[in-house]
This record gives structure tokens, sequence and C-alpha cells, in this order.
């Protein structure tokens, strides 16, 4: 019967993600999309072990370490000096450390191993051009409410539709997201156009006065990465609006020609105005309940967006699991397993892209002469409390805060 399936809006990685937990737990779902196919837009980003935890978990693992690209280092250096100021070793130590790598994979590809995956599994429906626009529920089920007014039933809805969820709207109705000020613009450009000097193994990252910039190569070396992030105090919300190489050097005429010269390779630009939420303490109505960046929409500086809508699907789908048949308690265990793990994710992220990124002065060189202080083994306990993690242990520690 449909109240034994449950109803997921949205079918970008998280919702997936889900989707295919649940299969792997024997439990039945339909994906919603709301686009006429699905596919991610977007270019690269980041998985930390924490990631392949969950890949491993959700059963794509294999499929996943097949299209990542394995870095050496994550870099951080000093955008007005040219200099490095610290570096990361993801070598067989933060293996071992972790139990997993550290990669960087095209966003396309990702999605492209859950869908896979989904599509090739009997207990997972999927069905494009399904807005999702509310939701109605009672004892027994809750119903999925679509823009051309059908009803999709099931024993839950799950709101997995983004930043601009419409189940957030009637669930949470905090209004419209927190606009950060910080513009990002991306790029993929051909291994060929990267200036030598830069092709690093490396996630590396640029930090420079009100600006960074990242570079990282992606689908085996065929191409990199760069996002470059301006902090101009945008005043809204803009989502992958092409703009001209001119718009973009704005914000970077300050920092060395070394760092720049980036920006100068790139093609094809888009812009996107970064927003995010505060933290929510309750994203759990009944059976109706959220995940990813419908849940706990996060800003870029940790690399942990797609990653935290991943640790989500493990969670979700292992107390499915546990708590057969009583999906009010079941969500409601999920949400006390993720919030604070998960609030800190997004609140960390806006400290760091302030404080840590874009600083000068004094500030800058206080953070350059501390985090260049850190042996590698001080920076793997700095990170532990975010790559250690299996998506099932949501307790936040003393020792780790």
């Amino acid at each position: 019967m449909s109240e034994d399936r449950i109803v997921i809006a949205g079918g970008g990685i998280g919702g997936l993600a889900l989707a295919i937990g649940l299969a792997q737990k024997g439990v039945r779902s339909i994906v919603l999309e709301k686009a006429p196919q699905l596919g991610e837009i977007g270019a690269g980003i980041q998985l930390g072990p924490n990631a392949f935890h969950a890949f491993d978990y959700l059963g794509v693992g294999d499929a996943a370490r097949a299209m990542a690209v394995y870095i050496d280092n994550l870099r951080l250096m000093d955008a007005m000096s040219g200099e490095e100021i610290t570096r990361v070793p993801l070598d067989d130590r933060f293996r071992a450390r972790f139990r997993n790598p550290y990669a960087v994979v095209h966003r396309g590809d990702l999605h492209g191993v859950f869908l896979r995956a989904c599509e090739a599994h009997e207990l997972v429906e999927l069905r494009t051009s399904a807005e999702v626009v509310d939701y109605d529920q009672d004892a027994d089920s809750a119903t999925a409410i679509l823009a051309d007014g059908s009803r999709i039933r099931g024993s839950a809805v799950i709101g997995a539709d983004g930043l601009w969820s419409n189940i957030r709207k009637r669930l949470i109705g905090d209004g419209a997201p927190r606009v950060s000020g910080h513009t990002t613009y991306r790029s993929v450009i051909p291994i060929e156009d990267m200036p030598e000097d830069l092709r690093w193994n490396a996630a590396t990252l640029w930090a420079g006065p009100k600006c960074h910039i990242v570079h990282y190569p992606l689908q085996g070396w065929k191409t990199f990465n760069l996002v470059v992030t301006y902090h101009n105090d945008a005043p809204e919300p803009v989502a992958g609006l092409p703009v001209s190489h001119d718009e973009v050097r704005k914000g970077f005429e300050h920092v060395a020609p070394v760092a720049r010269q980036v920006i100068d390779k790139g093609r094809d630009w888009k812009l996107w105005v970064l927003c995010d939420r505060d933290p929510a303490m309750n994203w759990v109505d009944g059976r109706v309940a959220l995940l990813g960046d419908a849940a706990h929409p996060t800003l870029q500086y940790l690399a942990q967006g797609a990653c935290m809508a991943m640790e989500d699907a493990v969670a979700l789908a292992h107390q499915m699991a546990t708590l057969q048949g009583d999906v009010p308690a079941v969500l409601q265990s999920y949400q006390r397993m993720r919030r604070l793990r998960t609030a800190r994710v997004q609140l960390q992220s806006r400290e760091i892209g302030t404080h840590i990124y874009h600083p000068d002065g004094a500030h800058a060189q206080l953070r350059n002469a501390v985090m260049s202080a850190k042996s590698p083994d001080e920076w793997y306990d700095t990170v532990a409390w975010l790559y250690g993690s299996t998506g099932l242990d949501g307790a936040v520690s003393n020792e780790t805060l």
C-alpha cells in the first residue's frame, strides 16, 4: 500500500541518498523532483572522510570512490604575499586517523552515483515535474501536495527540497534565507588552461581581505574547479547568473598576481550570492521532517553542505530500520541525532568565512602565525569532530567544542 512508502520531496543529492539508504533497509520510497529531469548544476565539491563513511553505509562506496579525485593536501595560502600559510597532509596518516580519504568530485558526478543506484533499485520510484508545495497528515499517514493539485500519500513526507524549501515554509515558516553578503563566482576550466605553477594536487585556498580564491582538480585531472568569493555586501539572493570577467576581477584587484592569475583563466563565470539560515532546533512535525539544506542550509566554508545531507540520510535510514513502524518516533530520534552537529557546522562555517578567510591587517597576521604553527597531528585533532563522524553519533561532547 502507498502508506508503506516514504515520500521524499526533492531529487538532489540528499533526497536520492535518503531513497537509496531506505532501500538498503527494505523501505520503499517515492522521490518527487520539481525539475523536468533529474540532475545537478554547479561544479566541484569537496568530500571529507565523513562523506565516505556515509557512502559505505548507503551502499555506494565503490562507485563513489571510482569517480573521485584524491588530493594530497589542503593548502591555505596568503593571497596578499603569495606565500603558504599552512598545509594539511591527506596522506596515509590522515587516512589511518579517519579511516577514509579526502577527495574532490564534480557535483554532477556525485549526483549520478546516487541516481544510478536509485534507478537500479526496485524499492525506489522517481518522478519528475512534480513540485511539492505543501503537505497534509493524519494519525496514520502524510501526504505531499503537488503544484498541480495531485496528492502523494505515504507513511512520512521528508522535505529534501533545498534552501527555498516549500516544506520548511509550512513547517517552520521562518521566511526567506539569510543573505550573507558574500558573492561566489564559479568556473571550470580545462587542465591545460590552469597556470602550470598552480597545478597542484591539492584543494587550495588563497585567503585575502574580504575575498578568497579556491581551486582543485576534477574529473580525473581533465579540469580545474575555480571558486572565488568576494565579501561585497550583496543585498539579495542570486543563483547561477552569468557574469563577465571584468565583474569577477573587481573584488580581487588588491591580491598578489600569483593568486589573481587564476581569475584571468576562468571562463563562463556564474555568480551566486551565498545564503544560509540560523540553526533551527525543530524541523519535525508529526510525520513530516526536513533533510539537508531544507533543514540546515550552511555557507560553503567548511565544505560540508552535501556531506551533512548524506549524514542526514544515514541517520534517518538507520532510525527507520531501528524503530520500525513508529514514524513520529523515528523522526524525533533522527532530529535529536542531527540538530546540534548540523548547527555547529552552520555556525562555524559563518565564523570561518569572516574571521579566517577574509581578515586584514593584524587579524590576518595573527591567523597566519597561529595556523602556520600547527603540526599535521594538531590539524587532525582540530578537524576530528567533523571528519570522524559516521552520521550516527550526533552527540556533541565538551571536548570538541
